[in-house]
């Protein structure tokens, strides 16, 4: 383990820092947020992936690309044991039309592939929402490739992306 620009111990990421993750923890250090990189290889679900990273599932954090129209997208960030709601959602931006993209309409907005999405480093920054309950947090985000995460404070990540944040979910 090595210590990250802000002080939180974090696990030694290659020298070169290459591929998409490179675009994450730069965005991270740019807003001084402490991260710890977890590797753990390709994943089939969230509760693999929480058990691969020893902690809850409720405890990663999903970024969902939303469209509001052809080229306008937001992330939603929502708790992994939570569902989203289309209906808070839409109710909180006046609005009766949102849809996902699909794999390919999400890289282009993002630059990350499906499963890797994080707000840190996409192509665009567009507008964050998050679930209320994520405040106050210790959570783990994807970082751009597969089988890599940060584990960051929500209330530093909720900060530095400017998220406004609601109740977006519900219980499963």
């Amino acid at each position: 383990m090595i210590e990250s620009e802000s002080g939180m111990p974090r696990a030694a990421v290659e020298p070169a820092e290459a591929g998409p993750e490179a675009r994450v923890f730069a965005a991270l250090r740019r807003h001084e947020i402490a991260f710890r990189v977890t590797r753990h290889g390709r994943v089939r679900s969230l509760a693999e992936a929480a058990e691969l990273r020893g902690i809850a599932v409720g405890d990663i954090l999903k970024t969902l690309v939303v469209r509001r129209s052809d080229d306008d997208f937001l992330f939603v960030l929502v708790p992994g044991d939570r569902e989203f709601s289309w209906p808070k959602l839409r109710a909180l931006l006046g609005t009766s039309r949102l849809s996902m993209p699909d794999a390919a309409g999400a890289y282009a907005a993002t630059g990350y592939e499906r499963g890797t999405i994080t707000p840190f480093g996409a192509r665009t920054a567009w507008p964050v929402y998050a679930d209320s309950s994520i405040a106050g947090r210790t959570v783990s985000m994807g970082a751009g490739a597969h089988g890599v995460s940060v584990t960051v404070s929500a209330d530093q990540v909720l900060a530095a992306l400017g998220a406004e944040l609601a109740d977006l979910t519900a219980t499963p």
